[in-house]
């Protein structure tokens, strides 16, 4: 008798028939014009005007790592908050982990920024590579370009 009383105590403790917690929205991100299937995708997605394209030790961003294959791939970020973002990719060939240069300055290796931001004697700024995100899903498609 005492142990089906305590049931629906137990259950709430539990949190059943509690709301789940709110998840964030998902961005798709189509990555084309890949050159070749070596090394890997990074993808790093951020909030920080101050540190973009960089995402490393940045609260609140996001990455991920996909295996390349030549033409196009698909990189997703999932539990998106709403709120004013940039993505910054590079095609790691060697998957080093890191953007390797020629002549200490041009990029080795492709790289891709959201809204197809402009690259001119450097990366874009947050501003040429920022997009709002709301709270519903999307999808965006960046192009992948090298320079050597």
């Amino acid at each position: 008798m005492i142990r089906a009383a305590l049931l629906p105590v137990a259950a709430l403790a539990l949190g059943a028939g509690a709301p789940a917690p709110e998840a964030g929205s998902t961005i798709t991100v189509t990555v084309t014009n890949l050159r070749n299937a070596d090394g890997v995708v990074l993808a790093c997605m951020t909030t920080s005007d101050k540190s973009f394209p960089k995402c490393r030790g940045v609260e609140g961003a996001k990455s991920a790592k996909v295996a390349a294959h030549e033409g196009t791939l698909t990189v997703t970020f999932t539990d998106v908050k709403p709120g004013r973002y940039a993505i910054a990719l590079l095609h790691d060939e060697n998957a080093n982990g890191k953007a390797d240069r020629a002549l200490g300055m041009m990029p080795k290796e492709g790289f891709g920024f959201s809204r197809d931001a402009p690259v001119r004697m450097g990366p874009p700024s947050f501003k040429d590579a920022v997009f709002d995100m709301a709270d519903e899903d999307r999808a965006m498609t960046i192009k992948m370009r090298y320079m050597l």
